[in-house]
């Protein structure tokens, strides 16, 4: 039996999550629920005909940004100047280039024109964030992701180069390291990160670091744009 969502704001105690980490079902994606979800510890995820489904994971996949692994063959291709990236100049098109990037062992997308909107609306509100990683002028790779207190939250990358939405994370990594963020969310394992320095840790753990960088500071809620310059 899982918790089926209402008009509400509320969700169960992320403790009730099943052993595949799926918390509840239903309700909608408005930006106080989702902002809602995120600071509890909580996340969407659902194909375009199923109901919304939420999850809180254990363990959680996480990146403590100082612990960022960058390899030797990154820090030369990092130093060659390859890439140019910039941060919310574009997210509809990195959400949308998310949505259609193939990837292994998933049939359609998660993606959702429901979610594409409901993204971009915590964008313009100054919550949600996309870094964008460019070839001259072609976007070649990005990511995006939500934003709050001293966490961020990551939701979707992509890259039609070889290289670029490494390049892109770890120049957003960067910039979070030296405005004191402490913790990145990546919700569930994948090698791509690991290799970069993700782990997983309890979801109890995970909760705890959560309520610490939301404690932190304020959510810096505007965008992005000249964080690298």
């Amino acid at each position: 039996m899982y918790y089926w969502l209402n008009e509400k704001l509320v969700f169960p105690p992320v403790s009730e999550a099943d052993r595949h980490g799926v918390l509840a079902l239903g309700g909608d994606l408005s930006a106080e629920r989702l902002l809602l979800a995120y600071s509890s510890g909580i996340f969407p995820w659902y194909s375009a005909d199923e109901p919304i489904v939420w999850y809180s994971p254990n363990p959680r996949f996480v990146l403590f940004p100082e612990k960022i692994k960058i390899s030797k063959s990154m820090k030369q291709i990092l130093k060659q100047g390859k890439f140019r990236v910039s941060l919310d100049t574009n997210f509809r098109s990195v959400m949308q280039n998310c949505q259609q990037a193939k990837r292994q062992g998933q049939e359609g997308t998660w993606i959702t024109e429901d979610m594409l909107n409901a993204y971009c609306t915590l964008h313009e509100s100054g919550y949600a964030h996309s870094v964008e990683v460019w070839q001259e002028d072609v976007l070649v790779g990005g990511l995006y992701g939500v934003s709050l207190g001293r966490v961020f939250f990551g939701e979707s990358m992509f890259a039609h180069v070889s290289n670029a939405s490494k390049v892109g994370f770890i120049t957003l990594v960067g910039a979070l390291v030296a405005r004191d963020f402490e913790l990145v969310d990546s919700q569930v394992y994948t090698a791509h990160l690991e290799s970069l320095g993700a782990e997983s840790i309890p979801r109890k753990q995970y909760i705890q670091l959560l309520k610490k960088g939301l404690s932190a500071s304020e959510t810096i809620q505007n965008k992005w744009t000249d964080w690298l310059h």
